[in-house]
């Protein structure tokens, strides 16, 4: 090997090794790889800073963002109320979840969708009488597979056709990943539906702050509008959008109070009483087309800037010993109080003359930048920051045509991947569909920097020549294999890399090696190149590999050891139908 060469190791070496050590953040290690390739000469200082302008981590920043827009507008869980509001059967909804995540995964950030599905998971768990670890394994696993059948359903297919485009001269285009992909997802998903019962039950056992937060009940007052979709139906049916998360404690009409009695019909301009957690309160608000007593969202100056935030009363409060209604906050601080929680009380009476209390936690409204002055003055202190929707205007049609027309202009090629979705990013702001504050959360910072920062080290083996060093060793082992043979080698080893390093990074590390193993054996470089995206994608054997196995890990009460139990097998089976898929549908000659 030359001198550059050894440099390109050691520096990807020791990268993956500190990846590995996991004692300092992957973003951080991936810097200061960038650094030592520009001091030792690999980079020059002209190109070390090309990975920020480069396409993968626009069109990764912008489908983040995109798929938060979807999320908060709350769509796939009205559709499923709507469609299958009776489902109870384990193996019926295990195929709903599987299926609709996978579907999800393939046109939004496969975490983005197992995010939006987590909570109908929770509600088919607690239907069915099962731990939700029953599900969230299994939905992680189909939310990996989903990502494999479209261009920006997962970083990794990004990263690929990237290199492609590089090679050739020709991208993947945004359904090339979608024949082997699709054939993948499916009997990934038959595998998960028929052998899920391969993970052992468990329960978390270590609730963090925000799902206790999550599980305190909130009282508030809800009006039947003219245009709500329950007027002339039952309160059971209202209430049954919630999955019994929510009781309503009495319900107001004209001057009368009525007893909240299952079969009694609703009619417009009824106030509920209603008390439960803020998510099932949310949901039976928006898909019942609600109104919440106070809540002056329309009159608040921009839309965008509103938050809402959860504040306990402290001893000194100005509030205590009044009652919201001699409060008037809207026009004293134009705050909104949309809900109280009182430990050890089932609230009954109407929120207006509610007299409030030390140590009531109330939830409240109002301008972002304005709201940590108002707390202060209220002598209220606020709880851990979480997203709070109930309360909070949203639409369903906006953020689902923005998704179709970016997959539209891309699949018919009106305009380039990164172009379309930084579009879509910016119209979801644009449209009030997510504020602009939610959009640097929905941004996964550490994994764009580390993208830049790994785009010109990852080079540095071609550059230099290493991938073609790597290549020939290759060469020298699968030489005398088949096709088939050398195909599922390059599959094998990106399977081996990825639980170990973030899947973005396999891919640019792997790719140009497949690309010049296969040059070196005279194929051409598409099934290679695809393979890697396969085995990048498919982490199935620890929680650390990919986002969306960690994010289930803790809800899911798993230890390390549960996911080779379901993810071994799976992974045995993606190989053995991967390798002929991809070489059906991309020939190697």
């Amino acid at each position: 090997m030359t001198y550059e060469q050894t440099l390109a190791f050691g520096i990807i070496a020791i990268m993956m090794a500190a990846f590995l050590w996991e004692k300092i953040r992957y973003d951080v290690v991936a810097c200061c790889a960038l650094v030592a390739a520009v001091a030792v000469g690999l980079i020059s200082p002209s190109e070390a800073f090309s990975g920020f302008s480069d396409d993968l981590v626009i069109i990764v920043g912008s489908a983040l963002v995109v798929s938060a827009g979807v999320a908060r507008s709350g769509v796939v869980d009205l559709a499923i109320k709507r469609f299958f509001p009776a489902l109870t059967g384990l193996h019926g909804q295990m195929l709903l979840l599987l299926v609709t995540v996978a579907v999800l995964s393939a046109f939004i950030k496969n975490i983005g969708a197992l995010a939006i599905m987590m909570p109908v998971a929770f509600q088919f768990a607690r239907r069915s009488n099962v731990p939700a670890s029953t599900f969230l394994m299994p939905m992680a696993f189909a939310a990996l597979l989903g990502g494999l059948m479209t261009q920006i359903g997962t970083s990794p297919n990004i990263a690929v056709s990237r290199l492609r485009e590089e090679l050739t001269g020709q991208p993947f285009t945004m359904f090339d990943f979608t024949p082997v992909g699709a054939v993948l997802a499916a009997a990934g998903i038959v595998f998960l539906i028929f052998f899920y019962w391969l993970v052992p039950h468990r329960e978390n056992q270590n609730p963090s702050l925000q799902e206790a937060l999550e599980s305190s009940n909130f009282s508030t007052e809800a009006m039947i509008t003219r245009q709500s979709s329950v007027v002339g139906k039952t309160l059971h049916q209202l209430l049954q959008t919630s999955d019994g998360e929510v009781t309503a404690t009495a319900i107001l009409r004209g001057n009368t109070r009525l007893s909240p009695f299952p079969d009694v019909l609703l009619h417009a301009e009824d106030t509920l009483l209603l008390e439960g957690p803020s998510e099932a309160l949310d949901r039976i608000v928006s898909q019942g087309n609600l109104s919440l007593t106070g809540n002056t969202d329309g009159d608040t100056k921009k839309r965008g800037d509103i938050s809402s935030v959860e504040a306990v009363i402290g001893r000194g409060s100005p509030l205590i010993g009044q009652t919201i209604s001699e409060l008037s906050l809207v026009h004293s601080y134009n705050v909104n109080l949309l809900a109280v929680s009182r430990q050890g009380k089932r609230i009954r009476e109407r929120l207006g003359q509610l007299t409030l209390r030390s140590g009531d936690v109330v939830l409240l409204q109002g301008l972002r930048q304005q709201m940590p002055a108002i707390l202060t003055e209220l002598g209220c202190l606020p709880l851990a920051e979480r997203e709070i929707l109930l309360g909070t205007s949203r639409n369903v049609v906006i953020p689902l045509a923005i998704l179709v027309i970016a997959m539209g202009s891309t699949a018919l090629g009106l305009a380039p991947v990164a172009i379309a979705f930084f579009a879509a990013a910016l119209a979801m702001v644009a449209f009030g569909v997510l504020p602009v504050n939610e959009v640097y959360r929905a941004v996964d910072g550490p994994i764009l920097v580390m993208l830049a920062a790994l785009i010109p080290v990852a080079d540095t083996l071609r550059t230099s020549g290493g991938s073609d060093v790597i290549a020939g060793w290759l060469n020298m082992v699968a030489g005398g294999l088949p096709v088939w043979g050398a195909v599922a080698i390059i599959l094998l080893t990106a399977m081996a890399v990825t639980p170990f390093l973030n899947n973005a990074a396999t891919v640019l590390v792997m790719a140009p090696i497949a690309a010049s193993f296969a040059t070196g054996l005279g194929y051409k470089p598409e099934a290679f190149l695809m393979a890697v995206a396969i085995g990048a994608g498919c982490d199935f054997l620890t929680p650390i590999g990919h986002q969306c196995n960690t994010l289930v890990m803790g809800p899911g009460g798993y230890k390390f050891s549960d996911y080779p139990r379901l993810g071994f097998p799976l992974s045995i089976l993606i190989l053995i139908v991967s390798v002929p898929a991809l070489l059906m549908v991309w020939p190697v000659q």
